[in-house]
């Protein structure tokens, strides 16, 4: 029986890549995601749910639906360049965090008491660099920022039980997150990689699926940088 994994946002971009990796490796990949209008990946071994993961109260009833898996890949989010730190509104700030932080968050709670009682489990989350350096859009930095640390007390609680937490850390990559952002910025972001290039998806996608499939255990509770020396650490 194929190991089944959780992707959040696994239609498009650095998640679509991560389904089409995890599909090679033979898994089962249920997606989650909010729009599948421009999904047309056909393939007998994916499930796709329609949900809006701002909504936080809803994921108990949606992963009882789903039921056990083996991953989980905690990649949907977004940011909101439009917005400054001295003018986001309210509605803004909660719609970021909810789908960036709080649900993540809560579907590692959610799957990981099955986990537990297989001795087995994987989850990686998608942090970016914004959340070590901080960004223009504050609390996309913030969302991001919690993950790492969220990563980090999750793999101390689960360790134990055979549950590997993980997470990635991309410095901007070639998807569709970068239609918002202006010429000039993006002529800053290729200044401080060595490459001159935005990072590919399907780059962030093989870090994403090691740490998901075949990463030793004992790398666990870190944060593995993909940035192109833009922050050596």
């Amino acid at each position: 029986m194929s190991r089944r994994a959780l992707v959040t946002g696994g239609n498009k971009g650095i998640g679509l890549e991560v389904t089409k990796q995890l599909l090679e490796k033979d898994y089962e990949v249920i997606i989650v995601a909010r729009d599948f209008s421009s999904f047309d990946l056909q393939h007998k071994n994916i499930t796709t749910y329609q949900y809006d993961l701002s909504n936080v109260a809803g994921l108990s009833n949606l992963m009882s639906k789903i039921g056990h898996v083996d991953v989980l890949v905690n990649n949907a989010g977004f940011l909101q360049p439009k917005y400054t730190y001295d003018n986001y509104p309210q509605n803004a700030k909660e719609n970021i965090m909810n789908v960036d932080l709080y649900t993540p968050v809560e579907l590692m709670t959610l799957v990981c008491e099955s986990m537990k009682q297989n001795s087995y489990g994987r989850i990686v989350n998608v942090s970016s660099i914004a959340g070590q350096l901080g960004h223009p859009d504050i609390w996309y930095g913030i969302s991001k920022a919690g993950l790492i640390n969220a990563t980090k007390s999750y793999a101390k609680q689960l360790g134990a039980h055979g549950i590997v937490v993980n997470c990635v850390s991309p410095s901007p990559i070639d998807t569709d997150m970068q239609k918002d952002n202006s010429e000039e910025r993006k002529a800053e972001f290729r200044k401080c990689v060595v490459s001159g290039r935005f990072g590919e998806a399907s780059e962030v996608a093989s870090a994403i699926v090691w740490l998901a499939t075949d990463a030793p255990e004992y790398i666990n509770g870190t944060t593995l940088d993909i940035n192109n020396c833009s922050y050596m650490r």
